[in-house]
């Protein structure tokens, strides 16, 4: 099978390069077709043209499918890394609430000083990051 096809192939490619065929009409009437012309008969020269090389087919129209794609991996990578910020958030936020519920005498820095929370201070700070808690953290 190999073999007949090596063979169709050679002798399609051998008959392409062929740079005139002859026509001829014999006795009998019927036409032939050859590279060379015949002896002692009047034969037509038929001029032969490689065809043009066939253009490659254009890429298969995408429809923005991988654009789509890649927008859509970015925007995944955007929501991970603002989650993991928030869970950051989070984490400081209750670690906050925590130092806030559990000691009494909480400084913070001001300006370079250190100065003690009031305890209507401590008790707003303590309502404020409760809620920021509720709403932020889920």
């Amino acid at each position: 099978m190999r073999w007949m096809i090596f063979a169709a192939a050679l002798t399609i490619a051998s008959t392409g390069q062929a740079a005139s065929v002859y026509k001829w009409v014999d006795a009998q009437g019927v036409t032939h077709f050859d590279a060379q012309p015949p002896t002692g008969q009047q034969a037509q020269q038929i001029n032969v043209q490689q065809p043009p090389p066939v253009a490659a087919p254009p890429p298969p129209a995408d429809d923005g499918a991988a654009q789509q794609r890649a927008i859509d991996q970015k925007v995944k990578n955007q929501i991970k890394m603002q989650e993991a910020k928030r869970a950051g958030n989070c984490e400081t936020l209750r670690t906050n609430l925590a130092q806030l519920q559990n000691n009494p005498r909480v400084r913070e820095q001001v300006g370079g000083e250190s100065r003690r929370l009031t305890e209507e201070t401590r008790k707003t700070r303590i309502e404020e990051t409760e809620r920021a808690i509720s709403e932020l953290c889920r």
